[in-house]
């Protein structure tokens, strides 16, 4: 079986850990090489041959710019853009600051529209291309406290839409993924904190039909397909994945 991805040349921003870290390890498992490109450095143990570190602060646009021309440089070339990298926080509409909304709208959803403008000029020149967002069940309803982060996501859902349609004649597609609940060090802080941590775990689980958590690898499983030529005509779409979290209601409890 030939892997899915051989010979294409992958930006994953924020590809370095949790979610993100799971599509950069589907897609090197599927032929690609990767360029992880976000503030921080991974971990050694993800670089290697296949496997590029790009320093860049997603906040800032020139920064932006040049990672991209940076991976096309030195991976010569570039197939697929996958939006990744994103910051959340808990704040009410009152709690929240200007800078605060600024903050989450600059990483969440200015960067994706960076990233895609600076990719956009060599997919059109190479005649084909692939993005896929990261967006969240939470751009289609949300949970207490996530206002800007809510906003951020559907308006993710809406660009990746609205790319689609315009670019779609010159052999670009575009398409969202939009998880739930996915294990991550971050998520196993958040229960950890929870005074009766057992109990929140449990009722985790109930929320979900397929009985389990999701694992980043099972969003990297759904961005290799929307990666690939396997979805040729898929383009504009927002996929939730979310172990059937969305489609169950709630019954109340004795």
């Amino acid at each position: 079986m030939v892997d899915r991805l051989t010979g294409r040349i992958a930006i994953i921003t924020g590809g370095g850990r949790g979610i993100g870290a799971g599509i950069t390890q589907r897609f090197v498992e599927e032929g690609a090489k990767v360029a992880i490109v976000q503030r921080n450095p991974p971990p050694e143990s993800m670089l290697n041959e296949r496997v590029i570190y790009v320093k860049a602060d997603l906040s800032n646009s020139q920064q932006i710019a040049s990672a991209v021309q940076t991976v096309i440089e030195r991976l010569g070339g570039l197939d697929i853009l996958v939006n990744n990298a994103g910051v959340m926080f808990e704040k009410t509409v009152e709690e929240m600051t200007e800078a605060d909304w600024d903050q989450m709208m600059d990483i969440n959803l200015k960067a994706p529209f960076l990233l895609t403008k600076a990719a956009m000029p060599h997919f059109r020149k190479q005649g084909n291309g692939s993005i896929v967002n990261i967006g969240s069940i939470e751009g289609l309803a949300s949970n207490p406290g996530h206002p800007a982060y809510s906003a951020s996501k559907a308006g993710v859902h809406g660009f990746t839409a609205a790319v689609a349609v315009d670019h779609g004649h010159e052999g670009i597609r575009c398409n969202a993924i939009a998880p739930g609940w996915i294990n991550s060090d971050l998520s196993e802080i958040y229960i950890d904190s929870m005074p009766d941590s057992a109990r929140v775990r449990r009722e985790l689980m109930a929320m979900h039909p397929v009985g389990r958590l999701g694992e980043p690898r099972d969003v990297g499983s759904l961005a290799v397909w929307l990666a690939s030529d396997e979805s040729a005509f898929v383009t504009g779409q927002v996929y939730v994945i979310d172990g059937g979290r969305t489609k169950k209601l709630p019954l109340p409890v004795a």
